[in-house]
């Protein structure tokens, strides 16, 4: 088995089908001059060996490692492990198809004490290394050791209590310090084991990332995806760039077009002194363009020159996910965006007036839609007889669902069994609840972004998604939800609108207009073009 090295400059181009479609796009970001962190890439082929435990794929997964750290250790001057100059890896999946936030990741290996001594004389910034160091063991137990992460979450936010703060983002290097001891003793009194030794961390996480391939979310987007045929997930390592590491650093994730609505325009969200599992976790609110322009101008003004260049090269609208390391920016991935159905149909009929794509590859990007059956996923949907809006929150993913409030999956499940449309509303939007967005009508939530990999899914599936509500608190345990002054209990009639980003109380009408223009185009493509 050969590794696949990556770095800006190089010129090679792999198959999907072999490094996976995150690699394979890195592998072209590369080869268009953009900054991205070197990297190198397990294939698929080994991933089932793997699962089946073979000897002789143990021996390469390990011999792949060593080859392939030794390449960054070369391309970035820095040495795994090493208390000096250290150098911290991301360990990622990438199947050949994109499963958005189905599939694990580990940030931050390497992380040692003796390292965290390192950053911080490397750096010159105690919170940043501390707070590398809290991010691997959380990582490293959620992924390796499959630790329930409550554990975790309730020693933080007792710390997070004893010093009077909201965020963890707001701990300091002393408190984040704690933190991670407090951490190593939960591991370690339930059982778990972190190796000091780097190269063992890593053996580790490369096999459980290619165990997530098996987990019950993965399968159920396979099985909703129709990717069955699908044969495992590659493994891809990079070296880490850190969007924590001071007030002009963050992470985000970016639209090349707005892929809930269609509109042409760029669609940023970023979070600052963060890594990119902020974002996309949904577990934390992050902030739009204006204010990544305001901080990092320079920087933003590059990403945005940058989406319109991918588009180009692409010939699709894209997501991306980049990092900004105390003002440089820094891609980590792309791929074709999750779109709503509407949007899909703007798309297509914008890219063939732009010249990117023919009227017959139009065509073939809108086979799966059904443009009788999904009428109203295409429309513009409004709602009326719904009185003035209970809550507000940002529109993740367009359209207007009208449903009985759930607060878990097995809640929407149940109800959507029994024959009546779900409102799915949860505390954070999370990968976990795929099988609730899919029994759902429509998704609300009190924290996230619309960048969240959980929101991505929400718009592939055609739902009207809410994220970052404020004021709404939901007890899960309870089965009961409170949005402002206004309780829910379960099965209580909702209706929210995801284009306004707004809540009803109770159950609302649908009012549809079809998008006539953008059909009677379809119309006239299909007429000219042969069959």
């Amino acid at each position: 088995m050969q590794i696949v090295r990556i770095a800006t400059g190089t010129n090679e181009a792999h198959s999907a089908d072999l490094i996976g479609a995150k690699a394979a796009n890195l592998e072209r970001m590369a080869a268009l001059g953009l900054p991205v962190p070197p990297a190198f890439v397990l294939p698929i082929t080994l991933c089932s060996a793997i699962l089946r435990s073979e000897p002789e794929a143990e021996k390469a997964l390990v011999k792949g490692l060593e080859e392939g750290i030794a390449y960054l250790e070369e391309a970035t001057g820095r040495r795994f492990g090493d208390h000096r100059h250290p150098l911290l890896i991301s360990v990622r999946s990438g199947a050949a198809r994109s499963m958005p936030g189905m599939l694990e990741t580990v940030l931050d290996v390497g992380c040692t004490p003796s390292v965290v001594l390192g950053l911080v004389r490397q750096t010159g910034h105690p919170r940043f290394a501390w707070d590398c160091r809290c991010r691997f063991l959380d990582s490293y137990a959620d992924v390796v050791l499959g630790l329930d992460q409550a554990l975790l979450r309730k020693r933080r936010d007792q710390i997070m209590a004893e010093e009077g703060v909201l965020d963890a983002g707001d701990l300091d290097s002393e408190a984040l310090e704690r933190l991670a001891g407090a951490y190593l003793q939960v591991i370690e009194s339930n059982g778990g084991f972190i190796p000091e030794e780097p190269m063992r961390q890593v053996e580790a996480a490369a096999r459980m990332v290619f165990g997530s391939w098996e987990s019950d979310k993965a399968k159920t987007y396979r099985k909703l995806e129709h990717l069955e045929a699908l044969g495992g997930t590659a493994v891809t390592v990079q070296a880490m760039v850190f969007g924590n590491v001071g007030l002009t650093s963050g992470a985000g994730v970016a639209f090349s077009r707005d892929p809930s609505t269609g509109a042409a325009t760029p669609v940023i969200d970023v979070l600052f002194e963060s890594q990119g599992e902020d974002v996309v976790s949904g577990r934390r609110t992050p902030e739009p363009e204006a204010a990544l322009a305001r901080t990092v101008p320079a920087a933003a003004k590059e990403l945005v020159a940058t989406l319109a260049r991918l588009e180009q090269a692409f010939g699709d609208v894209q997501d991306v996910e980049f990092t900004i390391e105390n003002g440089k920016l820094w891609f980590l991935q792309t791929r074709s965006a999750k779109r709503t159905p509407a949007a899909a149909l703007r798309f297509a009929v914008a890219f063939v007036k732009e010249g990117l794509i023919t009227p017959k590859e139009a065509l073939q990007r809108l086979e799966n839609i059904d443009f009788t059956r999904d009428i109203e996923h295409l429309a513009n949907q409004r709602l009326s007889a719904v009185g003035e809006p209970v809550g507000h929150g940002t529109g993740a993913s367009t359209g207007v669902a009208i449903g009985r409030a759930a607060f878990d999956s097995t809640s929407a499940q149940r109800l959507a069994k029994a024959g009546d449309p779900v409102i799915l509303l949860r505390p954070e939007i999370s990968t976990a609840d795929v099988a609730g967005f899919a029994a759902s009508a429509g998704i609300v939530t009190a924290v996230g972004g619309r960048t969240a990999h959980a929101a991505l899914v929400a718009r592939q599936l055609g739902k009207p998604c809410l994220v970052g509500c404020a004021g709404l608190n939901v007890d899960v345990a309870g089965h009961t939800a409170r949005l402002h002054d206004l309780p829910i209990k379960e099965g209580d009639w909702l209706s929210i609108d995801g284009g306004a980003g707004t809540i009803f109380s109770g159950r609302g009408k649908l009012l549809i207009d079809r998008p006539e223009a953008e059909l009677s185009e379809i119309a006239r493509w299909k007429e000219s073009v042969p069959a």
